[in-house]
């Protein structure tokens, strides 16, 4: 091991925390499920300010990184979806977008040439929207009940980032893909 590996070791750390994360939420410990959920969002920043600030950045931390992040994303919406904390209709959504952009992306990747993926705007939008949702609905489970109202213009938001940053991705993907020649066959 060297210092260079320390980047894609909390990474890992981080992928490995979605089964304590989700057993919490399972067990209904919502409040260490936000702890532990806190800890996991202050890792991201930490590997990645890690990674570009000593130039640690490496290709597999360039898989491992998003991974755990979109993982332990996805986790939580399955599990706060499965409570009834969150309405089972967003959490397809949220399911379908990523499973649409990465068939995309692979498909992309394969047919027409490498990928050179650069999140846009709608997307860091919607990621942005998913945390705050997960963590606002388990604070409301469990340790900080919240004002009414409050999870439900956050379930929209959410649904309308969604399918924003999923079409524009759709759209844009889809537009590079008939540029280089490439249409569906």
């Amino acid at each position: 091991m060297q210092l260079r590996d320390i980047p894609n070791i909390i990474s890992l750390l981080r992928l490995l925390a979605v089964i304590p994360v989700v057993f919490l939420l399972l067990e209904h410990r919502y409040g260490w499920a936000l702890f532990l959920f806190a800890v996991a969002g202050i890792s991201d920043g930490l590997d990645g300010y890690l990674a570009k600030h000593y130039g640690w950045r490496s290709r597999l931390g360039g898989i491992l990184d998003p991974l755990a992040d979109k993982v332990l994303l996805v986790a939580c919406f399955l599990v706060l979806g499965a409570l009834s904390l969150v309405p089972t209709w967003l959490v397809a959504a949220v399911v379908f977008r990523d499973l649409l952009i990465t068939g995309g992306a692979l498909l992309y990747n394969y047919r027409v040439e490498e990928l050179e993926a650069a999140p846009i705007i709608a997307s860091k939008l919607n990621t942005l929207v998913q945390i705050l949702l997960v963590v606002l609905v388990i604070a409301d489970a469990g340790p900080l009940p919240l004002p009414t109202g409050v999870i439900d213009f956050l379930v929209w938001a959410c649904l309308t980032t969604v399918l924003v940053s999923g079409a524009q991705y759709v759209w844009i993907w889809g537009r590079k893909a008939r540029r280089k020649g490439v249409h569906g066959e």
